[in-house]
């Protein structure tokens, strides 16, 4: 599927997104300290707003996800994982390495450090936490916070293939190319849900995946985000 061309690859390394990241996004000391519910940022809800009533959004389940950056020689990309098709919820879907909160996690940190140690096997010590992104709420009821991190040259990945069927990478130039969004609409327990998408080769990521990824462009990288 074609795409918009990109913006200079140049504005998009490693380095730069930490400098946009500076005052902007939360650092994890931020996001640990805070209460449960202080980042709401984005929801399912913003481009649904009829849906919330029929969402299990009171009883929201806590969950974390590494949005992990990576140097492709002078740029950036970001890694993502495409679930497995017999998986028994988004089944063959792409997302970030992540998932809910476990009884030992002490913090939103440890899950998403652990989460990514276990679908992919990226090593913590290779891991520079940059800051969170606000939540973001799904319709199925949890609270998703966003770790965005840039992943140290020397890396390792073993993916779970028991729940991970491929990992790939896109260039973080695409990615913040606002133009690269589109908006798409399917029937969800009976009432239409409209949703961002952003089609890359024969990659097709959408859903809250996407949301998340619109929130980082719109934090970072909108005409007065540089720092």
């Amino acid at each position: 599927m074609a795409h918009v061309q990109d913006k200079e690859a140049g504005e998009f390394t490693a380095d730069d997104l930490r400098i946009r990241a500076r005052g902007v996004l939360a650092t994890p000391e931020q996001r640990i300290a805070s209460e449960d519910g202080a980042f709401p940022g984005r929801s399912d809800f913003e481009l649904n707003p009829e849906l919330e009533i029929l969402a299990d959004v009171e009883h929201k389940r806590t969950a974390a996800v590494l949005i992990p950056v990576i140097k492709r020689g002078g740029a950036a990309s970001i890694l993502f994982t495409q679930r497995t098709d017999d998986l028994p919820t988004h089944a063959g879907q792409i997302s970030f390495p992540g998932g809910k909160q476990d009884a030992g996690d002490a913090n939103v940190v440890d899950t998403a450090l652990r989460e990514a140690r276990e679908e992919i096997g990226l090593d913590p010590e290779f891991v520079e936490m940059v800051g969170f992104l606000d939540d973001y709420i799904t319709s199925t009821g949890y609270r998703i916070s966003p770790l965005v991190a840039i992943i140290r040259e020397g890396y390792s990945i073993a993916p779970d293939r028991s729940e991970v069927a491929d990992i790939f990478d896109v260039p973080l130039s695409h990615l913040m190319n606002s133009e690269n969004y589109e908006m798409h609409a399917r029937e969800w327990r009976g009432v239409k849900r409209v949703f961002y998408a952003i089609p890359y080769e024969d990659r097709f990521i959408w859903g809250a995946t996407a949301g998340m990824l619109r929130n980082l462009c719109d934090c970072l990288y909108s005409l007065d985000s540089k720092k």
